[in-house]
């Protein structure tokens, strides 16, 4: 089928011309499926196209937002809120258990902040009674990395919802923020909450793969791509995957290494390839490769590192992906850039940069950088004369095939 848009400057142009358009035909399309609250995006730019090369439900990354977009995400939280009960006053925040993770306290300073900002109470709580072994009691103060102090509260599930385990410390939680993305899923009986969670429980890593979402993203680009006559390839990397895989025991590399170069063989010479854990997490689970060679050759210490991630979740799917190499560089580092969106609309983001690794290795490692700027000009009805533009239109894509994962796995509980 020909194409209007063949080019990355053609697709750049257009979506500046055309930003309201696109941006409806992404509306439409949401208005029809349940929407994950929170989501953050990594977009990659190549010399030849647009990408994401990850999406996440329960982005652990607030604290890197510049403040003018924790205004905008504010916004946005409190849109969704009104319209799901204008009479919303409460706020519960489920955190993720790593609360040693200073960095990841200056996270939920933040995120606790901006639902503050939106005009809610917000209580930092969880079921989590291990967290609070320690303490010896059902309280935790914890100080971040920056300094905040943040509170939690020890919650037991009663009467359809969460309350405090300390009598003297009464929450009335009229909607709960999940922001734990259950590699291990918790231990609650979801079905019988009956206080709205969002994003759903349902789609956790426990559950959800990389490789269901970027089969959705392929018919979302693609449609997308027809509608506006776009070359789809200019925002999508190529991808296949592997299952059954057991690093430790080497069974299914032979397999892996042959799909690996299957690949390659319909990339550019000289392209890698990303081999990724399918439910891995925090940049875990993942080596870039030149060749299948070096996944059958692979030794013990980078198959360990392969074989397990966050919370010894076993890694037996496989996600294989073009690395797309991308032409970012801060401080003369290479970098990629992560949008964040609330309820489906980008409302702000960073770049990672990372001075330790090339333009084709995974960034998300050792070494990274995070780097503010702002997205918020870069919104529907505003002049967006800016490149930023196409990697909020990504997002969002990637936004819109991650809300038809949330309703099958919805439907599956």
């Amino acid at each position: 089928m020909p194409h209007k848009i063949n080019t990355k400057s053609e697709l750049e142009a257009f979506v500046c011309h055309e930003w309201n358009k696109m941006n409806r035909w992404i509306d439409q399309a949401q208005a029809l499926l349940p929407q994950p609250l929170t989501s953050s995006v990594d977009v990659r730019e190549s010399k030849h196209k647009f990408a994401p090369v990850d999406h996440n439900m329960y982005p652990a990354g607030f604290n890197n937002i510049c403040s003018k977009d924790l205004v905008h995400c504010a916004n946005n939280f409190k849109e969704i809120f009104t319209k799901l009960d204008p009479a919303i006053k409460t706020v519960g925040l489920l955190p993720e258990s790593h609360t040693k993770n200073k960095f990841y306290l200056d996270h939920l300073h933040h995120l606790s902040s901006t639902l503050s900002m939106a005009g809610y109470e917000v209580v930092v709580f969880s079921p989590d009674r291990a967290l609070f072994a320690d303490a010896g009691g059902s309280r935790l103060e914890l100080e971040s990395h920056s300094g905040h102090r943040i509170e939690i509260r020890a919650a037991k599930q009663m009467d359809g919802t969460f309350i405090s385990e300390d009598p003297a410390a009464k929450f009335d939680l009229d909607v709960i923020v999940l922001n734990h993305d259950q590699s291990i899923p918790l231990e609650v009986d979801w079905k019988s909450i009956r206080t709205p969670v969002l994003p759903t429980p349902y789609a956790g890593w426990f559950r959800r793969q990389k490789i269901h979402h970027f089969q959705k993203y392929r018919e979302v680009a693609g449609q997308f791509a027809a509608h506006f006559e776009i070359n789809p390839d200019l925002i999508q990397a190529h991808f296949s995957s592997v299952e059954n895989v057991d690093f430790n025991t080497k069974e299914g590399l032979d397999e892996l290494g042959n799909e690996v170069d299957e690949l390659l063989a319909k990339l550019p010479s000289g392209a890698s390839v990303f081999v990724k854990a399918s439910q891995g997490t925090y940049g875990m689970g993942i080596s870039v490769v030149s060749s299948g060679e070096e996944i059958r050759s692979m030794n013990r210490k980078v198959r360990n590192k392969m074989d397990v991630g966050k919370n010894n979740l076993k890694f037996t799917s496989v996600l294989i992906q073009e690395g797309v190499e991308t032409i970012l560089k801060y401080d003369e580092a290479p970098a990629e850039v992560t949008i964040y969106l609330v309820n489906g609309k980008s409302s702000g983001g960073f770049m990672r940069t990372n001075p330790l690794k090339g333009t084709q290795a995974n960034l998300n490692s050792q070494g990274m950088i995070y780097r503010k700027f702002c997205m918020s000009d870069v919104r529907q009805d505003c002049d967006h004369q800016i490149k930023e533009a196409v990697y909020s239109i990504v997002a969002r894509l990637s936004t819109l095939a991650a809300s038809y994962e949330m309703k099958e796995l919805m439907e599956q509980k």
